[in-house]
């Protein structure tokens, strides 16, 4: 994934705090055993486990599993608040507005991971407690366990995966090289637009520009 430095996270607190604020829903991408093939994609909740570590579980018939068994590292995407940035937002000043070029906003966290299947009933059982307190924090759910119902006999029907993170890439791609007056301006349309994820796209370069300010001044002070 390209990066360009006006792109990058401002650091780990970043992306953490973005992650934390999204629904955890990402796709877990896995090559094929056959390299002439494209890769395995799979959509798919998880739970961030401390640091360095995401969980996640499937169901055993998935077609990942002999790819995922194979390999030594996937990469999991978070892709959100995105939105078309179209010609006539991005015109220069004083230049006309047909000239300008389109761009996509957006956020999006990889991760790096090697993968450890996960399938004894005890740890299943941990990385599904663990899911539900972290996206089922109100409870309402009867307690997980592999020798009791509902869920233990179900245990046979899913897998698990511990993602061991490897590395991450956090990219921020709100215009933030371009001028203080552009991007608010864009952030203006954005908020009026109100299409799909405008809203969010707009928070996304507020807050850039709150702590950025003018990138190219800042870049000449470091």
């Amino acid at each position: 994934m390209l990066i360009h430095p006006w792109d990058a996270a401002l650091d780990t607190v970043e992306w953490r705090e973005w992650i934390a604020g999204t629904d955890r829903f990402g796709v877990l991408a896995v090559n094929n055993l056959d390299p002439t093939r494209a890769p395995v994609l799979v959509p798919t909740h998880f739970t961030m486990a401390g640091d360095d570590e995401l969980l996640i579980h499937l169901a055993r018939p998935n077609p990942v599993w002999s790819h995922l068994e194979a390999a030594t590292e996937v990469r999991l995407a978070v892709i959100g608040d995105y939105a078309f940035i179209p010609t006539y937002w991005r015109a220069k000043a004083g230049g006309p507005d047909e000239d300008g070029v389109p761009t996509s906003y957006y956020a999006t966290v990889q991760f790096v991971c090697r993968p450890s299947i996960v399938d004894d009933p005890e740890g299943k059982v941990k990385i599904l407690t663990a899911q539900l307190a972290d996206m089922q924090p109100e409870g309402g759910h009867a307690t997980v366990a592999a020798d009791d119902a509902p869920y233990g006999p179900m245990l046979r029907g899913i897998r698990g995966v511990r993602l061991a993170v490897l590395r991450v890439d956090a990219k921020f791609k709100y215009d933030d090289h371009n001028p203080i007056d552009h991007r608010k301006r864009v952030v203006g349309n954005l908020e009026a637009r109100e299409h799909g994820l405008d809203k969010g796209a707009a928070s996304q370069q507020r807050r850039r520009l709150d702590a950025i300010g003018d990138w190219r001044s800042s870049r000449k002070r470091t």
